[in-house]
């Protein structure tokens, strides 16, 4: 780590000239995003930006996110039993001030990128020193951070960093990253729709019978704009909804979204006699597609199948667009192993400062989360 350093910024206006060619791999890295993040981060949320250095030149950048859990209505409603209670209770009085080195807000490994080749010992090394240092700050401000985690790491990745530093850290597994790899020779949604069993064809046709009367256009800046108490009224009853959060989106957030990222950002609405009653969100990353948070009405879903008929245009986009793959993240597993998504494990690390409850992780944190029964669907012939 000698030969390496790192800065660690507090507004995106701070970042060198060279941020963005150093995470030009990684669009959840590149500033334009992270000035979304500025601009519109859930309210009890704030972002650091690290840079890495080798001697003066930037070789690395790293987000890291402060969550205040203090400040949330709820930690997922889904589950209302002993739990769910106990579950309140820990984290309102040991787990409130949480910091992440990563995103919190996507599934996949998108806390750091490095434009040249960088030893695993000194990615841990400056991991662990950023999150110190952040800790730090706040130690200054009289706030004590209780727990650190570092999110999202690809099997490859999370063996190496076990070989270092990580070694003393607890590991963990949640649920599977979803990932689709998108068949080359498919060009079209009917090529897509030609390669599923027989059963799986049939869920497609039912579903699209379903969603008959409804009509999807994406939406410009303006029109996102005029609809965004809309938008977010279908967005916080899903995420209202989810088994556990950690944060609610801003109410400006997919405005400020697509003002920032343009073409890259997409969400497309459905429409039902003119009204909106649902939407989703992609993001443009590369040969990537990611797709992001989304939105619907609970009466609508049930009766039109809308979630489903979701999965299948976001995939018909990426088959369209010649995506190499596209991202589904986490929950949901079922449904959308059932439209061709493959479940790939991921890990994070997580301690907690007090060094006395930090010897019960291994026994605390299966605790917490939520259980996960599911059967994985293999669709194509």
């Amino acid at each position: 780590m000698d030969t390496h350093s790192y800065k660690i910024y507090s507004s995106t206006t701070q970042l060198p000239d060279t941020w963005d060619k150093v995470a030009q791999e990684n669009v959840f890295l590149q500033t334009h995003y992270l000035k979304v993040l500025e601009d519109s981060a859930p309210t009890n949320m704030e972002c650091f930006y690290i840079g890495i250095f080798e001697k003066k030149e930037l070789i690395g950048v790293a987000l890291a996110q402060y969550l205040n859990l203090n400040k949330l209505e709820s930690f997922g409603e889904r589950d209302r039993c002993l739990k769910t209670y106990v579950r309140n209770f820990v984290f309102k009085n040991f787990a409130s001030h949480v910091l992440f080195l990563g995103n919190n807000m996507i599934t996949g490994q998108n806390g750091y990128e490095f434009i040249k080749t960088i030893d695993y010992k000194d990615i841990a090394d400056l991991l662990l020193a950023s999150a110190n240092a952040i800790k730090a700050y706040f130690k200054e401000q009289k706030i004590k951070i209780h727990i650190v985690s570092f999110k999202d790491f690809y099997q490859h990745c999370a063996e190496e960093l076990k070989k270092h530093q990580f070694s003393n850290i607890y590991e963990f597994n949640t649920q599977p990253n979803m990932i689709f790899e998108l068949q080359k020779h498919w060009q079209t949604q009917d090529d897509y729709v030609a390669a599923f069993s027989k059963k799986y064809r049939d869920q497609y046709k039912r579903s699209h019978k379903k969603a008959e009367g409804i009509t999807t256009k994406e939406l410009s800046w303006e029109e996102i704009s005029r609809q965004e108490e809309r938008i977010y009224e279908l967005y916080h009853h899903v995420a209202k909804n989810a088994p556990f959060n950690t944060f609610f989106l801003a109410k400006n957030h997919f405005s400020a979204f697509k003002k920032q990222c343009g073409d890259r950002f997409k969400l497309v609405g459905y429409f039902l006699d003119d009204t909106l009653v649902g939407f989703h969100t992609l993001l443009l990353n590369g040969t990537v597609l990611e797709t992001y948070f989304l939105g619907y009405d609970n009466q609508v879903q049930k009766e039109k199948m809308l979630y489903l008929n979701m999965l299948y245009n976001m995939t018909k986009f990426g088959i369209e667009n010649r995506f190499d793959k596209i991202i589904f993240g986490r929950t949901a597993l079922e449904i959308k192993s059932s439209i061709g998504a493959e479940p790939i494990m991921m890990s994070g690390f997580i301690y907690h400062t007090n060094k006395w409850v930090n010897q019960f992780m291994p026994k605390i944190f299966p605790q917490l989360e939520p259980t996960l029964v599911w059967q994985q669907r293999h669709p194509f012939k």
